[in-house]
């Protein structure tokens, strides 16, 4: 056994357990123990399973994120105040300064990544007991908590006619590789869509003005065409058990965005300005959407908008200058 396997080998166990668990708990229920919907259940019920346990990172995530946001105007500032210098003591005194403005607002860049850092390993962990069915059934064997027999059942089931343990790539479909084709790309372009519509509502709806003209945004406008673009090509390797699992945790992540964006927006974002419109409509006060608070009147007057402060300032001056005119 390589490093790699060695280190997914317990990963293996609890992703294997907890979707062994599903389909005993469905078969319970009255469904077929062999039948390809009951392990598409006992799936997606590893995805609730998972996703509900990173929760409270996805908090620690969303935190992060917010930090980042609201940072970059100091980051701007500090970019300014150092461009040009490219000597030893002024890169070490900007990065020093650039993680005491981390630790000021609680963030991170690496943050961001942490819950796909933490599901990466269940993920490839499923990927390989998933793609191991076809060999551990010719070999008489099990696979992690999964038996013999369980494992055999698991080669047999299918959805629409494909098996679960068949790949666009690889093949595994038999007479039915034509819908395991037909199958793996509808769920590729679901699970990239779903990704892409994500980051595309952060990024239009859940950013400040400040974020979004940072090089930060650079960086975020890129990764939103290329990381759809990088799982839908890896997506033909995954057996379609796999590829039910990503789009399913994919949905996951985009309704719990869109929870966040309407109700816990960043400030400055236009989430945030459509929040305290809805609440406007509604007779209520607007927020601060850091604290949650109602706003003070003299917040309420620095979040207005300037133009209208100048348009009015502009139009006493042109009717005292046409009055002027006519005498």
């Amino acid at each position: 056994m390589d490093i790699f396997g060695a280190i997914l080998t317990p990963f293996k166990w609890l992703v294997s357990v907890v979707m062994l668990g599903f389909h005993e708990a469905f078969t319970f229920l009255g469904l077929p123990s062999s039948s390809g919907w009951t392990w598409t259940l006992s799936i997606i019920g590893l995805v609730i399973v998972i996703r509900g346990a990173l929760i409270p990172v996805f908090v620690k995530q969303i935190r992060a994120q917010r930090g980042m946001q609201l940072l970059q105007p100091d980051l701007k500032k500090l970019q300014t105040k150092y461009k040009g210098k490219t000597d030893q003591l002024s890169r070490q005194a900007m990065a020093q300064e650039q993680m005491a403005l981390y630790k000021k607002h609680g963030t991170n860049p690496f943050s961001a990544c942490l819950p796909m850092l933490i599901q990466m390993p269940f993920f490839f962990s499923l990927f390989q007991v998933l793609s191991g069915i076809s060999q551990a059934k010719e070999k008489g064997e099990g696979i992690a908590a999964l038996s013999h027999q369980q494992v055999v059942e698991f080669d047999q089931s299918s959805i629409f006619g494909a098996p679960l343990s068949a790949s666009l790539l690889h093949g595994g479909g038999g007479d039915s590789q034509v819908t395991v084709w037909v199958l793996s790309i509808i769920m590729i372009l679901a699970m990239t869509a779903s990704q892409f519509i994500t980051q595309k509502q952060i990024m239009a709806k859940n950013m400040s003005d400040e974020a979004m003209a940072s090089p930060f945004m650079r960086q975020q406008k890129m990764l939103l065409y290329i990381l759809p673009v990088v799982f839908g090509v890896g997506g033909i390797n995954f057996p379609i058990g796999v590829l039910i699992y990503w789009t399913v945790s994919n949905l996951w992540t985009m309704g719990q965005q869109f929870y966040v964006i309407r109700r816990m927006p960043t400030p400055g974002s236009p989430a945030a300005r459509e929040l305290n419109d809805r609440r406007k409509a509604k007779g209520l006060a607007p927020i601060d959407v850091t604290t949650g608070k109602k706003m003070t009147e003299e917040q309420i007057e620095a979040a207005e908008p300037e133009k209208p402060k100048g348009q009015q300032r502009v139009q006493p001056s042109r009717k005292n200058n046409r009055k002027k005119n006519k005498k």
